[in-house]
């Protein structure tokens, strides 16, 4: 079990570490933006664009590196009173009740709209956007994937916290 959690967590661990890398193109992207449009007078869709999906990808497949690093929003009232046992109790029940289940509810009803994207190839709506609409929805796919990966793993080491404690 240790090592299909170590497996896991270091796809994550990768996938974070890699979608890190956009914030930075991001910023500097987006200082090149403001300086074609207010120093040259131009502007640029495509660059816009460029920004638009990289912070779309940052979050969709970042999600699984917050989970895995437990740096998503908690609303801590009670929990952090609570025993280590009890949180990964709290931790296993939201797992399987509430994070698995809407993974793949959404994988389900956005596999459709991801399907047509592809079968119709969509590009932007706007002329100079990119044309790889497609694959930005794809990422809907990679999200549900990657977080429901890293939720399994969640599961797995909050019962081995539950059963050690």
């Amino acid at each position: 079990m240790n090592q299909v959690t170590a497996l896991l967590d270091s796809f994550s661990e990768m996938t974070g570490r890699f979608c890190s890398w956009f914030v930075a193109l991001m910023t500097l992207i987006t200082c090149v933006v403001v300086v074609m449009r207010y120093g040259l007078d131009l502007g640029s869709v495509l660059l816009q664009d460029v920004v638009l999906y990289l912070h779309g990808a940052l979050f969709l497949l970042g999600s699984s590196f917050a989970l895995k690093r437990d740096a998503h929003v908690r609303v801590d009232i009670f929990y952090r009173e609570f025993s280590e046992k009890r949180k990964a109790f709290v931790d296993l029940i939201g797992h399987c009740l509430f994070l698995q289940p809407v993974c793949w509810a959404v994988f389900l009803f956005s596999w459709g709209f991801v399907e047509f994207s592809w079968r119709i190839m969509e590009v932007s709506a706007e002329p100079d956007g990119l044309p790889f609409v497609y694959i930005q929805k794809s990422l809907l796919i990679a999200l549900c994937v990657f977080l429901a990966l890293q939720s399994f793993s969640e599961i797995l080491k909050n019962i081995l916290r539950i059963k050690n404690d």
